[in-house]
């Protein structure tokens, strides 16, 4: 890290937090061993009424372990998850972890020509899938490199004694595959012994790109991981990692308390969401968590009542996810009744969240809402507001995290950097950027310049440091010449009362270049039309920004990690009439 990262003042730069981390060089998996060394009994996981403590889920993931080695599994090969959030998962998770192999996350929510192409292109061996999802899967596999294929039950979760009062039951698994829970239950917690060089040896392939073009695997080292875990974790809690006796701890600033920050080791419990099959996911919501002890309530799927009730009865100390999980939580008719009084943080990611949205959170818990910043390419994250109501910048995604780089560069040639204020493309340079892509050694000289990613988003510094993304590289219009930015023209959208989300997008025309399209979501209960709301926009923007036809939607098409699908939006602007 460089000295000029060391010695910049940020004049916002949270208490108690440092600029440079002391990363302990080992495999993810050592998170849950140390877990499991300082709190064996503390509740690690909450699914479907069943509970998990750190002791019991490190013994599952080593007799999951167990199971992959004798059945061939060695370093270096491929395990494909294709799962919702659930036990198993995290079993399965650390368990092929532990013998050296690499996680490839594939989205339940694939079509079956994408869940194809990923598994040829990582070369996945092994599948692990939800017998209530393998239809797809079914059709792909024998077209693939996939040699075993085991699947999960959620009935398996439910104990023997409530499981008749649950709606779903175990059914027969097709015949060639093998069962998840015969596994942990045949083999003994003796996983193998494996050396690792952790800046090197891979931990994720995780596939990115799908809304703009053809998926790229993003090669996740351990060492990127254990790094991104904690630079969250020790931004969002105070101090400094320290790892001894196998044993990952903390250490502070000379004054410095627990209660200073809104995490503290061994103590929070969290709602989770959040899919762990994406990138936030699997780092932010599984990682990060079983690090510093996290008891982690998790959800199969997204339900806003349920989720709701999740709350008042688990009494949670923080959640998170996209803006778009907390629209329909805030419409619901529980919100204004559910005592949130316990929740210290809620973090948001993968888009930029509404003032209005932002308000009714404030108003409703005495924690804060913390927005943050990064993509699949470094690993998870790069930025986040400070945790306090007093440092967070409306609109920002906040100051670099310790040991982490950024700066903006000219748009055009990506050579130049471009002072404070001014807008460009976001370059950035840190321990926690990825290896490179999966066999795509020219697509990663693209991004990755001497030691620096070029992230295709565009943003801007201000005064204090604080990061503003304006928007996508790739999704900037150009209007006779101009260069138009979607975000400023959803941004004077999202500021009509009746407005919950927009996204504009280009149709393309021979004449002018790209036609900027709107599509919105509104505020539920909110009356508006379309001509009033195109009126109102195009009376705060400049000529060549005005936005030529807006439709009004029931929802706005996301990705699973809440992004909006844009591509999706682009393609269907290219048939209507302007």
């Amino acid at each position: 890290m460089s000295n000029e990262l060391a010695n910049k003042n940020y004049k916002c730069w949270p208490k108690g937090v440092f600029k440079q981390l002391s990363y302990p060089e080992v495999p993810v998996f050592e998170f849950l061993r140390s877990s499991a060394r300082q709190w064996p009994e503390r509740n690690a996981l909450i699914f479907g009424g069943m509970e998990m403590n750190y002791r019991e889920l490190d013994n599952l993931s080593d007799r999951f372990a167990t199971a992959l080695a004798d059945m061939g599994v060695k370093k270096g090969d491929r395990v494909g998850l294709h799962l919702p959030n659930c036990t198993q998962f995290a079993i399965a998770y650390f368990g092929l972890l532990k013998t050296g192999a690499i996680f490839v996350p594939l989205s339940p929510l694939l079509a079956d020509r994408e869940l194809s192409f990923e598994l040829n292109d990582a070369g996945v061996e092994t599948f692990v899938g939800l017998d209530l999802l393998f239809a797809v899967p079914q059709q792909v596999i024998p077209d693939t490199p996939v040699k075993r294929t085991i699947l999960v039950s959620l009935a398996d979760c439910y104990p023997p004694i409530t499981a008749p009062a649950k709606a779903l039951a175990k059914q027969p698994f097709p015949e060639g595959t093998l069962d998840f829970t015969d596994l942990i239950t045949k083999y003994p917690p003796e996983p193998p012994e494996i050396e690792f060089d952790v800046r090197e040896d891979l931990a994720h392939i995780a596939y990115t790109g799908g809304t703009t073009g053809t998926p790229k695997g993003v090669m996740v080292t351990h060492y990127n991981a254990v790094v991104n875990s904690c630079q969250f974790a020790y931004w969002l809690g105070g101090g400094d990692a320290t790892y001894e006796d196998g044993k990952i701890g903390q250490k502070r600033m000379e004054g410095d308390r627990d209660e200073d920050h809104v995490i503290r080791r061994g103590v929070e419990s969290l709602l989770v969401v959040v899919p762990w099959f994406h990138a936030m996911g699997v780092i932010g919501y599984l990682d990060l968590q079983v690090m510093t002890g996290t008891t982690m309530v998790v959800y199969p799927r997204f339900d806003p009542g349920e989720y709701l009730l999740g709350i008042s009865k688990f009494r949670p100390t923080a959640f998170g996810g996209a803006p778009q999980l907390f629209v329909p939580l805030v419409e619901h008719p529980l919100f204004d009744e559910i005592d949130m009084s316990d929740i210290k943080l809620v973090v948001s990611g993968a888009a930029p969240i509404p003032q209005y949205l932002l308000e009714i959170m404030l108003n409703k818990l005495p924690g804060v809402v913390c927005e943050a910043y990064g993509l699949s390419e470094c690993t998870m994250g790069c930025s986040c507001n400070p945790t306090s109501r007093e440092g967070y910048r409306l609109g920002s995604v906040g100051l670099p995290l310790a040991d982490t780089e950024i700066k903006i560069m000219d748009g055009e040639t990506g050579e130049t950097e471009i002072p404070i204020g001014e807008v460009g493309e976001v370059v950035l340079r840190g321990p926690q950027v990825m290896k490179g892509y999966w066999n795509k050694p020219e697509e990663t000289a693209q991004v990755l310049k001497d030691g620096w990613l070029y992230t295709g988003d565009i943003g801007k510094f201000d005064e204090d440091g604080y990061l503003f993304i304006v928007d996508r590289k790739k999704d900037m219009l150009i209007y006779k010449g101009y260069n138009v930015y979607p975000r400023d023209l959803e941004e004077v959208l999202n500021e009509h009362p009746a407005v919950a989300q927009s996204a504009v997008v280009g149709k393309k025309d021979d004449r002018y270049g790209d036609l900027p399209i709107a599509f919105v979501a509104l505020v539920e209960g909110s009356q508006v039309t379309e001509e009033e709301l195109l009126d109102y926009a195009n009376e705060h923007l400049a000529k060549y920004k005005k936005i030529r036809l807006l439709k009004i939607e029931d929802a706005l098409p996301a990705s699973e990690a809440g992004k909006v699908l844009r591509r999706e939006l682009r393609d269907r602007a290219q048939e209507m009439e302007v």
